[in-house]
């Protein structure tokens, strides 16, 4: 089963380069590392040797995983998405009906969240709660501390 997920140029080229590095830098890392754990004598008790090997286990782990993730990525059309309702991509200006403050959510894919910069996850409650909605309507979110009401001002492409 593949888990095609979607991103954008920015976001896919991140993937990408960590991905690079893992390979063309930290995987030789591994590699110095087991070879001079091993010249250092019996590998029987050579704990040394048992955590590079380790290591690289790890290592192998996360590359092949970066590697299905890119292999399972699609690249998003931003010239094509819909401004009517929201969607991935979708730069939404909300106002939280409890405290008046208004506030701007850019909804992305998981790996490109970054509260910080305004970018939340689709998957996240409140990226779940606005999908589908329109300007003009409410999004109910479900948040562990009770029910938060958002109205929908503005929808926009990044």
């Amino acid at each position: 089963m593949s888990n095609v997920s979607y991103y954008t140029a920015e976001g896919l080229q991140k993937l990408k380069d960590e991905l690079n590095h893992l390979r063309d830098v930290e995987r030789p890392k591994a590699s110095q590392a087991i070879a001079e754990a091993r010249d250092k004598g019996d590998l029987s008790e050579n704990a040394e040797y048992d955590a590079a090997k380790e290591a690289q286990g790890l290592l192998e782990l996360k590359i092949a995983k970066l590697e299905e993730v890119v292999a399972n990525a699609r690249l998003i059309d931003e010239s094509q998405l819909d401004t009517s309702k929201v969607l991935v991509l979708s730069t939404v200006k909300l106002k939280n009906q409890q405290n008046g403050m208004v506030l701007n959510y850019t909804l992305v894919s998981e790996s490109e969240a970054d509260l910080k910069a305004g970018k939340i996850s689709v998957t996240s409650p409140i990226g779940k709660g606005l999908l589908g909605k329109r300007v003009g309507e409410v999004a109910e979110i479900q948040v562990p501390n009770g029910t938060l009401k958002f109205d929908i001002l503005e929808i926009s492409r990044n």
